[in-house]
């Protein structure tokens, strides 16, 4: 018995003994790997780092053909790098925001389009748009009070375009995404400011970004609420801006003229304004209008005729807008610029007040060569 106990024993220790080692060598290769693992990783993480801290990306040489990029007003260097770099003009944002942050000149980048070079250097590509020479300044101009036919033609004298494309897009008046109030006519509509001329601009992109322009500044007016609030349309709040924008001569008269249309309608008398004459004629420079014109058959004639010409004479801005939608208040119905130089106007209530203003305008005009 004692013997079949002892060998027993001895064989399970000797079947017991290459199962520990075998345990231990699958530990001691899993520590190997675990090691490797993190040695590789250390590695890796070693090289990401320097290339963290290496240069950004960049371009090496000055660039090559042309494309013009957009910056927006409060673009930040980082907004301007990724509008580079979607245009291929950088190689990285980070390139562009490590050149401008050791220049303080770019915190003076204007707004405005840049014509630019593809693959440029970010030191390279601040450079450019630091240079004058590189916005483009191709723009135009409309002025308060002109009409739509002269905005048509003052684009054609200042821009590539010709008077036959502008009048065509002027004639497409479902692409210029008109409010609803203006009833299909762009007169009245065509906003005054200063319009870029991009390379994509075309005649009708940019008769669309006048009447989008309008819109912008009539919803910040609430122009169809404060008609509401007016008993009138908006559309003849529009007819009644340019007409304000024609007969004041100072902004400060604007809301005073405005309220001599008002209390003229409300009594039925007819405006008589010589601007709706001259816009009927298309005359320009002349501050009277004759008998004959006064007695022309015209929608446009203010003399002959009780109410609103049927359309606005011209393009209004925002002051005679708001004057339009807040008239001053006063009982005038008559007004006269008394000197043409200085703009001084006389309202009036009554019309033996008002004579009395026509002869300090008369008065004026004999010794004056403005008349």
């Amino acid at each position: 018995m004692s013997d079949l106990g002892i060998g027993t024993l001895e064989a399970s220790n000797q079947t017991a003994s290459p199962r520990r080692w075998r345990g231990c060598l699958a530990v001691l290769v899993a520590l190997a790997v675990i090691v490797a693992i993190a040695a590789f990783g250390y590695v890796k993480g070693v090289a990401a780092l320097k290339t963290w801290l290496a240069d950004p990306a960049d371009y090496p040489g000055p660039g090559h053909s042309s494309v013009v990029v957009q910056v927006h007003s409060g673009d930040t260097s980082a907004d301007i790098g990724g509008t580079l770099l979607h245009a291929h003009v950088v190689k990285s944002v980070a390139a562009f925001t490590e050149a401008a942050k050791k220049d303080d000149r770019s915190l003076g980048i204007q707004a405005g389009y840049y014509r630019m070079r593809l693959q440029m250097s970010a030191t390279g590509a601040l450079q450019r748009m630091l240079d004058p020479s590189s916005l483009v300044s191709d723009q135009v101009t409309v002025p308060e009070g002109m009409r739509a036919k002269e905005i048509l033609a003052s684009v054609a004298a200042h821009s590539r375009f010709t008077s036959k494309q502008m009048d065509a897009a002027f004639a497409d008046t479902s692409a210029l995404h008109l409010p609803s109030y203006a009833k299909g006519d762009p007169e009245g509509y065509l906003f005054p400011a200063t319009y870029p001329l991009t390379p994509g601009t075309t005649p009708a992109g940019l008769l669309k970004a006048m009447t989008a322009t309008f819109t912008d500044e009539a919803d910040s007016l609430r122009l169809p609420a404060g008609a509401a609030a007016l008993g009138i349309s908006p559309t003849d709040v529009v007819i009644v801006a340019s007409l304000v924008q024609a007969e004041a001569s100072r902004p400060e008269d604007m809301p005073k003229v405005a309220r001599v249309i008002y209390n003229r309608l409300q009594i039925a008398m007819p405006l008589q304004f010589d601007s709706a004459l001259h816009y009927a004629v298309e005359s320009r420079g002349v501050v009277q209008t004759s008998d004959s014109l006064r007695n022309l058959d015209t929608p446009y004639n203010t003399y002959l005729r009780q109410g609103l010409p049927p359309t606005a004479i011209d393009s209004p801005g925002r002051l005679a807008l708001e004057a339009a939608l807040h008239p001053a208040k006063g009982s005038w119905r008559y007004f006269v610029t008394v000197n043409l130089r200085t703009g001084e106007t006389r309202f009036a209530t009554t019309y033996a007040e008002h004579l009395h203003n026509v002869g300090l305008y008369e008065t004026y005009c004999q010794t004056s060569d403005a008349c």
